[in-house]
């Protein structure tokens, strides 16, 4: 081929492949069946037929079946044939790449089909390390990127690396697959993981491209659009050709065949069993009708702590390891069987396919005993008894490895009838379950096929990766919430001193000397007077928020999931999660968990916080929660924080929504309601959040792997209203429940799509005053309430006509001698502003210092 290429461009290789498998059909295609009754036909390289046969199978997306005669999935093959392909393939991307490249390279394969070519691929690179993705979620392994595959029957991959730097690196990817037909897959997860982790260059593998010619363009227009170099390593190459109506003819043919077996049994029973000439298999099952035989247990004596598969990653040193080990294995299975045994079968299991092909092929090469090697899956294909055919029989049985999405049957091709002398099962820890075990399990459907059945089973194994993270704090040692409410992913700087005047807070946030989550204001103590409003808006306002609860809750449980994770943003966000929770539990009787974290606007989301969460929650359930918008900066700060924090973490799944009780500004679609009202929460600080500070987040306090801190102030005790503000909302929910479900069943209706016209607001406000920053303006009664609290206040902006929800406010300026101009159109409630030049000698409008 010509020479490398330049970034934007790709490369296709097709050399001669290794010598191809025996011919097991007396020559007759087993392609022909299909090809005959449906028109398929495969075109282009003449060792496609060699290569490929065609099979039908049950899936709505695509009726034809390409199968692999050297792939080792569906069709037993010498394990020495199936493994030579994948090494060779894998010498080739060695030669393309060179040494030094291939020395930085990461190999990728796709489950289940393709895991074990994929590592024999990185065995012939030879330098490379090895990970697959996997359809089997792991406990306690964070997920690193995932991507779907769109004609598949089972379409979510996970990337679960124990060391993410598989992924973070900018070597080439070598993504590996049994066949490059569309391109769809290798072009999803290639776009997934360049956005996060971009590469200069990455080389796709096959065993056969069959793409069309209007899919062969594709992978150069891509390779342009990512600006990176992609290659195509294929062993042939061809496409197939399909006449119209072929889904519909191909889903027509497997329902009659089907349907002929179920009537030619008499009950639906597995047809190969008693040698019906279709094959095919119905829905209920029936005990083998051969004779029960015990099975004998191998012992393989696998080696510590060695991975079964490269689910979670396999280097170049656990290569040598097993290397090691092999001989000794092989041998303890040959010693296990019959000793008349000439023609033995390892069958491995759906994504375990390297480590039974390592076996076998060990065992064929120690031995004269003549071995093939193939794996269960879960792709369910028709079988038909025919020389012309691909699928000559079927075995089912049920899942044995509980699987994440629920029970279903599984498969093995072509070993019934097969003449196998034994069969090794071959099947990690996870997969050895009763199930294996039971009476319709796949030991027992082995049983009447040959005359022993033996099982080895691999250790599973799992990343140990134990959290160096401390568990939430939770009350009564920190905060006055009840320890189920919530738990905080904080640190406890109680014992620190953090809090400084607020004029002086103030001088150094805008002069640039100190960020404002470096330091605590100090705590504002109400007034009698303030207390009675604050009690009053309560009992005036309790019913509006219990609603609002319930609105925010049942769309969450409607649309996010149904039983979700809370982690409200600390700590406005924190009584309203604890309120949905509490709603969770009144409508639906759902206990959630409910967590708080940090976030800092300019510094972003408390990333241990998300550690932490990642490996005891699927990220997928969480949903963060705030008590409302202003202008959405925290709404931008957390989506751009979530990004950051899976480039540099590869943890994916966090959703950057926000479910908040109010959202006046429009800037999330999850809410109880966007009408901007008094929310009593507001009204204060600590005393209604458990006795918790605001967050912290200072070099000297914060290291790399601490969470953010805040304090506890026990000392407010005689003050605090936390729990008296939660009892007197939640009080409330009986008789607002319809009400609130009525309007999320409108809400989850109806078009919610942000429209930011809260933050257009903030701009023109800005500008209007001469502030220019829209930092310093903030909108609506809760964020107004916090600048009379926390910062130094220039003036307030009061929508005309606007009554009680602004008791509050009008008194707190009225002590800070800060004035409230009431403004017409007002899109708010009212706006806060921040003294826009603050020095401790400012002064506000009307001359009074603002610092009274």
């Amino acid at each position: 081929m010509e020479k490398a290429v330049n970034e934007g461009e790709h490369r296709e290789v097709r050399d001669d492949a290794p010598a191809g498998p025996a011919d097991a059909t007396g020559g007759v295609w087993s392609g022909s069946w299909v090809a005959e009754r449906l028109g398929v036909e495969l075109a282009g390289d003449g060792r496609l037929t060699g290569l490929l046969g065609l099979a039908l199978r049950r899936n709505p997306k695509r009726a034809h079946l390409l199968v692999s005669n050297v792939l080792g999935k569906h069709v037993p093959q010498s394990p020495s044939v199936v493994y030579g392909y994948g090494v060779e393939l894998g010498r080739r991307v060695r030669d393309l790449l060179g040494d030094d490249e291939a020395r930085r390279a990461v190999v990728l394969g796709y489950a289940e089909t393709a895991t074990g070519l994929g590592h024999s691929v990185a065995d012939g690179l030879g330098l490379a390390p090895y990970l697959h993705s996997t359809r089997r979620p792991v406990a306690g392994v964070a997920q690193a990127g995932g991507f779907e595959e769109s004609h598949s029957h089972a379409t979510s991959h996970l990337l679960l690396p124990e060391d993410r730097a598989l992924l973070t690196g900018d070597g080439p990817l070598v993504l590996v697959d049994d066949e490059f037909s569309t391109g769809n897959t290798v072009l999803n997860t290639v776009r997934d993981l360049h956005g996060r982790y971009p590469r200069r260059r990455y080389v796709v593998v096959a065993l056969v491209d069959m793409r069309s010619a209007a899919d062969a363009g594709r992978l150069e227009e891509f390779a342009r659009e990512i600006g990176a170099r992609v290659d195509l390593v294929a062993a042939a190459s061809g496409t197939v050709r399909l006449p119209e109506g072929v889904l519909e003819k191909g889903q027509e043919l497997v329902a009659r065949y089907e349907a002929e077996s179920a009537a030619n049994s008499g009950v639906a029973v597995e047809a190969d069993q008693e040698g019906d000439s279709s094959g095919a298999r119905g829905t209920a099952r029936q005990a083998p009708t051969g004779p029960q035989r015990d099975y004998d247990r191998i012992d393989l004596h696998w080696p510590a702590d060695l991975p079964d598969g490269a689910r979670h990653g396999f280097t170049p040193s656990h290569r040598a390891r097993l290397e090691a080990a092999l001989p000794a294995m092989a041998a303890r299975i040959a010693e296990a069987l019959p000793h008349h045994a000439r023609r033995v079968h390892v069958l491995g299991f759906e994504e375990l396919m390297y480590a039974p092909l390592r076996l076998a092929r060990e065992l064929e090469r120690t031995t004269g005993i003549e071995v093939r090697y193939s794996t269960t899956t879960r792709s369910p294909v028709l079988a038909v008894d025919d020389p012309g055919y691909a699928i000559r029989t079927r075995l089912a049985f049920p899942a044995h490895d509980d699987p994440a999405d629920g029970p279903g049957e599984r498969y093995a091709y072509n070993v019934a009838g097969a003449g196998f002398d034994a069969v090794v099962a071959v099947v990690d820890s996870a997969g050895d379950t009763p199930a294996l075990h039971a009476p319709d399990g796949l030991l027992a459907r082995l049983a009447p096929h040959t005359p022993r059945v033996l099982l080895a089973v691999i250790p599973s194994y799992a990343p140990e990766r134990p959290s160096m993270l401390p568990e939430p704090l939770r009350g009564p040692a920190f905060s006055s919430y009840a320890p189920e409410e919530v738990g905080w992913l904080l640190q406890d700087l109680s014992d620190v001193t953090l809090e400084a005047p607020t004029e002086e807070r103030e001088e150094a946030i805008q002069s640039g000397g100190a960020h404002y989550a470096e330091s605590l204001p100090v705590e504002y103590q109400p007034s009698e007077q303030y207390q009675e409003l604050f009690h009053a808006a309560l009992e005036e306002s309790a019913a509006r928020i219990a609603q609002a609860v319930g609105v925010v809750t049942e769309t969450v449980l409607a649309e996010r999931s149904p039983r979700p994770v809370l982690v409200s943003l600390a700590r406005a966000g924190t009584p309203v999660g604890i309120l949905m929770r509490r709603w969770a539990q009144h409508r639906h009787g759902l206990d959630l968990p409910h967590y708080a974290v940090s976030i800092v606007r300019g510094r972003g989301i408390d990333a241990n916080a998300l550690r932490w969460l990642a490996e005891h929650h699927d990220p997928r359930d969480v949903v963060f929660v705030d008590g409302w918008t202003g202008k959405g900066a925290i709404t931008r700060e957390l989506a751009q924080a979530l990004e950051e924090f899976e480039k540099s973490d590869g943890v994916t799944g966090f959703s950057p929504e926000i479910a908040v009780l109010a959202d006046p500004g429009s800037c999330v679609s999850t809410y109880g309601t966007r009408e901007d009202f008094l929310i009593p929460s507001a009204c204060l600080n600590s005393t209604v959040s458990g006795l918790i500070s605001r967050t912290v987040l200072r070099a000297d306090l914060v290291g790399p792997h601490d969470f953010h801190g805040a304090k506890f102030y026990r000392e407010l005790a005689a003050t605090d209203v936390s729990v008296a503000f939660l009892d007197a909302v939640s009080a409330r929910f009986p008789e607002v429940t319809d009400a609130a479900c009525a309007q999320a069943k409108e809400l989850l209706a109806t078009d919610r799509s942000p429209t930011w016209e809260g933050w257009a607001a903030v701009e023109r406000i800005s500008e209007e005053y001469a502030i220019h920053d829209v930092n310093l303006v903030k909108p609506g009664v809760g964020e107004t309430t916090r600048v009379m609290l926390r910062r130094v206040p220039w003036k307030v902006l009061a929508r005309a006509g606007a009554g009680s929800d602004l008791d509050h406010v009008r008194l707190l300026a009225e002590q800070r001698g800060v004035p409230v101009e009431e403004v017409d159109a007002l899109p708010y409630t009212c706006v806060g502003l921040i003294h826009p030049k603050y020095t401790r000698g400012a002064t506000g409008a009307d001359g009074k210092a603002v610092t009274r």
